[in-house]
């Protein structure tokens, strides 16, 4: 049977950001709390929860019982019909969101909720410019894709969605402005902002957007006070915050939402992936309520088949149950911590790593040649032929019976929120074991 299986996929479907020839996919047969099962019987510890989404861990039988319920109810019901998890879904969200953010509009996911996060500050203001990290990513539609960073948009630069300005991250540990201390490039990365606002016509730029932390472009970590000085240059210029939580929120960090460790309220915040942990798609933006009530009398120009789909909202309100009842928020926050401690060993025995960046449980292991120059073992959008360290550090990872991101030089550590110190040291093992690798090529 897992030969046929491996058939059907590889002969009749796409697979996301590869070539389609030489795939050697993990064939899952099932999956239980932070671990997946191959049809051989290998075990799995999932260090990356998937795709950073699945926060509360696999097969929640919480979960299957309450789409059940729904299922057995109404599974689907056009957009402008309500339904009762529709609305205690949007009622909750509300509650756990931090300031005034108190309407929801719902999507299937996180590139959309980004679509419709811009559409919405575009008409609100009535400018059409929005300014974006280089080091980011917020989706693969065009228009999404468009306001990232991230190198695998370059395939459809000549297609880009128009206005998106890109600006440089605080990325202490590489930073642009060759600062010497957090404060110096919190201050140095905010000063840049602004002068690009500036440079672009503040009255023509409808948003800031940004990660509520740094993702998969690296966990570049905010140096404190940073995003406070980014809502005060927006509120200078009358500029609308859009934070990005869909990879940091839902207790990803330690807290519901990342930007919630910088005492900041934005305008939108967009969400998906932890919104259901994965287990059904489900994405949404919620809106300050000055926003919400700018369309009181006004249109609102959003919609889509599956918004508010009942099915997806019922699992959403058990996944965030299921947060506050296990306390996982509270968990990702302790388990982080322990896992910082822990680090701290593999950086004293690895010359390679030459920086761990970590909020709760949302971070990355950046492998480097050489500490002084910071030489990575792979560049920034590195070719093929200059991936041939971290590609036998990823198949070792993999042997050893673990799936999680290699990026480049980087290795996630993004497990999900339900972990264990125990599986915390067990992943840590493999990742030590599989960074000796790289630790024969420092100089």
């Amino acid at each position: 049977m897992k030969d046929e299986i491996l058939k059907n996929n590889l002969e009749h479907t796409l697979f996301s950001w590869s070539k389609q020839s030489g795939l050697n996919p993990i064939n899952v047969e099932y999956a239980k709390g932070v671990y997946i099962y191959d049809y051989d019987g290998k075990r799995y510890i999932d260090f990356s929860s998937q795709l950073l989404n699945v926060n509360i861990g696999h097969s929640d039988t919480r979960v299957r019982d309450a789409v059940i319920e729904q299922m057995n109810a109404v599974s689907y019901v056009y957009p402008g019909i309500i339904t009762k998890v529709r609305g205690e879904l949007g009622k909750k969200l509300a509650e756990i969101t931090p300031g005034n953010l108190t309407k929801s509009f719902f999507t299937l996911g996180g590139a959309d909720a980004v679509e419709n996060a811009v559409k919405i500050a575009r008409v609100y203001t009535g400018r059409h410019k929005i300014i974006a990290q280089y080091q980011s990513y917020h989706g693969a539609t065009y228009g999404a894709i468009s306001a990232g960073g991230d190198p695998r948009k370059h395939a459809v630069d000549n297609q880009a969605a128009p206005n998106y300005i890109h600006v440089e991250n605080p990325y202490f540990y590489r930073c642009p402005w060759n600062s010497k201390t957090l404060e110096e490039c919190a201050n140095s990365c905010a000063a840049h902002v602004e002068r690009v606002i500036k440079f672009e016509n503040p009255n023509s730029i409808a948003a800031i957007l940004m990660e509520g932390e740094s993702g998969s472009s690296g966990c570049i970590k905010y140096p404190p006070g940073y995003w406070k000085k980014i809502r005060a240059i927006a509120d200078k210029y009358g500029i609308l915050i859009i934070d990005d939580e869909v990879m940091s929120g839902f207790g990803r960090t330690g807290k519901m939402f990342a930007i919630e460790h910088h005492d900041v309220v934005p305008d939108i915040i967009c969400m998906a992936k932890g919104l259901t942990s994965g287990y059904i798609p489900l994405g949404a933006i919620i809106v300050s309520n000055e926003i919400a009530k700018y369309f009181d009398d006004k249109p609102l120009p959003l919609g889509l088949t599956y918004s508010a789909h009942a099915v997806s909202c019922s699992a959403a309100l058990a996944v965030l149950d299921i947060y506050e009842k296990d306390k996982l928020v509270e968990n990702a926050a302790n388990m982080g911590k322990y896992l910082e401690s822990e680090m701290e060993q593999l950086i004293f025995i690895h010359p390679s790593i030459g920086d761990f960046r970590n909020t709760g449980l949302l971070g990355c292991i950046e492998l480097v040649k050489n500490r002084s120059t910071k030489e990575p073992m792979a560049p920034w959008n590195a070719k093929p032929e200059e991936m041939q360290i971290m590609n036998q550090v990823a198949a070792k990872i993999r042997e050893l019976g673990m799936f999680t991101f290699v990026r480049w030089n980087w290795i996630f550590v993004a497990p999900p929120l339900c972990i264990t110190k125990e599986q915390i040291d067990e992943g840590l093992d493999i990742i030590s074991k599989a960074i000796e690798i790289a630790d024969e090529y420092c100089y």
